[in-house]
């Protein structure tokens, strides 16, 4: 008797000193889980400013925080009580290891949020070290005392994971308590899944998120559905109440269709004599939230609004993509996006034209200028595929230009007055027929260091008090962002100079710019989900009859299609019978309207926006947009049926392109 009491005994304690183990370290896990939620919600405070307040957040954030603790320690319950059957010390030491790593991958995510307003999802997975290492740097936390910092703060975490096992020491009862009501809120939340509510303020939304639940929900997603491979697409048009009906002719290559567009840009230019010069400025992070006509923030870009009083401006514009990576192949190419973005597609890119490629078969030649390294999202072999004449990046400088200021010994390059004057002298002197030259600025990108400071501190707060006319309140909201504000009147003025300096050029009576942003930066608060992708377009040149403004919805993907009619029309260059143009033509209603579709990719690896009409699709929602880009939530079943299947026609695809490089036969 005696033996089997103590065979009793002993089991007794080994559950206890398991179940204490467990319970000790995740009480404190908790704890700490709940205090990052609430340093998070101060800290965005703090440092945005937001237009609803902390208290509508409270209630859905921490419920997203119980729902991702329970089943991030119901995953690590299983794990425990399996490891603790072979040895209990080593189950102790791995779950003080993956609670740490858990509280400070959760807390470096709040960071990053914190900054951007972007809770990190299947991006992380799209960038290559290199990129990943470039935009660290140039962030300026990649630094010794930040390093230090972390690890003492690793240190700190597992002492108070350790420190709770001698804090919080119950009885088996007591422990045995915790796990079945532990255990009941598990089911219970997996039976009764509450998620947030869909809204249309994406930022709000943002910040309920857990931000260690979305990552490891997007990881998943990532790993186990990337890649896939569909082969259920059908050759059919949704274009019927569009602009160009697309007659798609080869079930090989789903996205060929006939080249048959409309030249809706010729009525508002004078006769053409010759081919026209084409000059693209593809501003960093403009977003028409603070450019323009009606940018609700108030416009900060004084040059290109005098601009639009002598051009053609879309009001309703917007890029294809929510970053940078998607500029070059939207604008100049109209290209599915593969799965990171078409420019991901190298060193395989599948056989297809652009403007780059058209125009240089029809005599143009074509040159490319940025201030930072082409290498960055594979710019520069998109533009080598491409057979550009002359590309000019930050490794072929003139030696009297500087590179933008920094902080940290990082800098993403030369600053864009100094890239619009570098490329001024680099211009031929005389050319031997018609161009295309492409301008990509950086300056207005995180971490946003302007040159010449002192001057563009003078200029934001002249531009607050006597242009925008805001109240000492409000200018106290905007001098929160003021470093962003003020690479965005350096960016603008950049401009100006350039068109100064352009207008002394002899090919400028004869030349047609396009002005655009390639989308708008999320620091500054956004107010819907389709806010990130608002941008301005502005169409200048010498040979227009008239300037006018535009309110029907259009995108990057209608700029090349547009100009390759405009041209065909009027100066008789010859353009492919068949095409893979994504987007329709540029949309000149003066009253506002929707007649495109098309999907947004908002990062790479997140392909979860698409729009048809007045119709927006959203992560499974469904928006009526109105004019201002506004997007209001409604419940319409055989609306959410029709454009889930139309995107999902659209992803399959996208992914069948990707699988087989069939975009466009090597004969066309």
């Amino acid at each position: 008797m005696a033996q089997k009491a103590e065979i009793r005994s002993t089991f007794v304690d080994r559950v206890t000193r398991v179940l204490g183990d467990f319970w000790g370290m995740s009480l404190i896990f908790i704890l700490l889980m709940l205090l990052i939620r609430g340093l998070e919600i101060i800290l965005v405070f703090n440092t945005h400013v937001l237009d609803f307040n902390k208290q509508e957040l409270l209630a859905p954030s921490y419920f997203q925080d119980l729902n991702w603790i329970l089943y991030f320690l119901g995953l690590l319950f299983i794990i425990h009580l399996v490891i603790s059957m072979l040895s209990a010390k080593f189950s102790r030491y791995l779950m003080q290891v993956m609670l740490t790593i858990a509280l400070v991958i959760q807390a470096a995510l709040v960071f990053y949020f914190v900054k951007t307003l972007l809770p990190l999802g299947k991006d992380l997975f799209a960038y290559n070290f290199n990129d990943l290492y470039l935009t660290i740097s140039s962030s300026g936390q990649l630094n010794a005392v930040n390093l230090i910092g972390g690890a003492i703060v690793l240190v700190l975490i597992a002492g108070l994971l350790y420190l709770g096992i001698r804090i919080f020491q119950f009885g088996l009862k007591t422990y045995v308590t915790f796990t079945g009501v532990f255990l009941s809120l598990l089911v219970g939340i997996a039976i009764f899944p509450n998620p947030l509510p869909e809204a249309a303020n994406e930022t709000k939304r943002n910040i309920e998120l857990n931000k260690s639940k979305y990552l490891a929900e997007q990881a998943f997603d990532h790993f186990m559905y990337g890649g896939e491979y569909y082969f259920d697409f059908y050759l059919r048009s949704s274009d019927l109440n569009f602009f160009v009906k697309k007659e798609y002719t080869n079930t090989e290559y789903p996205f060929l269709h006939q080249g048959d567009y409309p030249d809706v840009l010729g009525p508002f230019f004078d006769s053409l004599t010759q081919a026209p010069d084409i000059v693209f400025i593809l501003a960093e992070s403009f977003g028409k939230a603070y450019s323009g006509k009606d940018a609700y923030l108030g416009s900060f870009t004084p040059f290109l609004d005098s601009l639009e009083q002598h051009s053609l401006v879309w009001t309703h514009a917007i890029s294809s993509t929510g970053r940078t990576f998607g500029i070059l192949p939207g604008v100049l190419g109209g290209m599915p996006f593969g799965e990171k973005g078409f420019l991901e597609l190298y060193p395989e890119y599948p056989n297809h034209e652009s403007l780059l490629s058209i125009l240089r078969d029809n005599g143009y030649q074509s040159r490319f200028f940025i201030g930072s390294d082409r290498k960055f999202d594979h710019e520069g072999d998109f533009l080598e595929y491409h057979e550009v004449s002359q590309i000019e990046d930050q490794d072929t400088f003139l030696p009297q230009f500087s590179k933008t200021p920094s902080n940290n010994g990082f800098s993403w390059g030369y600053p864009d007055k100094e890239l619009f004057r570098n490329a001024m002298l680099k211009l031929p002197n005389e050319k031997n027929g018609p161009e295309l030259r492409i301008f990509q600025t950086q300056t207005s990108h995180d971490p946003y260091i302007v040159p010449e400071r002192e001057l563009y501190e003078t200029k934001l707060n002249n531009h607050l008090s006597n242009v925008l006319r805001l109240n000492s309140a409000k200018i106290q909201e905007y001098n929160s962002y003021k470093d962003i504000y003020m690479t965005i009147l350096y960016a603008d003025d950049a401009i100006r100079l350039f068109f100064e300096e352009y207008k002394k050029r002899p090919e400028f009576a004869n030349t047609i710019f396009i002005i655009t942003g390639d989308h708008r930066l999320p620091e500054i608060p956004m107010t819907t989900r389709l806010d990130r992708f608002h941008v301005p377009l502005i169409i200048y040149s010498p040979l227009l009859k008239e300037n006018a403004y535009f309110k029907g919805l259009t995108s990057h993907f209608e700029i090349s299609p547009s100009l390759l009619a405009f041209l065909q029309k009027n100066v008789g260059i010859k353009v492919p019978e068949q095409v893979t143009w994504i987007g329709q033509v540029l949309d000149t209603a003066r009253t506002f309207q929707a007649k495109i579709n098309m999907p947004l990719m908002r990062n790479k690896n997140q392909l979860i926006d698409y729009l048809n009409g007045e119709f927006f699709y959203s992560d499974g929602q469904i928006y009526v947009i109105s004019e201002g880009l506004n997007i209001d939530p409604i419940t319409d079943a055989e609306v959410l049926t029709r454009l889930t299947g139309e995107f999902e026609e659209y992803k399959n695809k996208n992914s069948y392109t990707v699988q087989t490089r069939k975009l466009l036969p090597a004969e066309n």
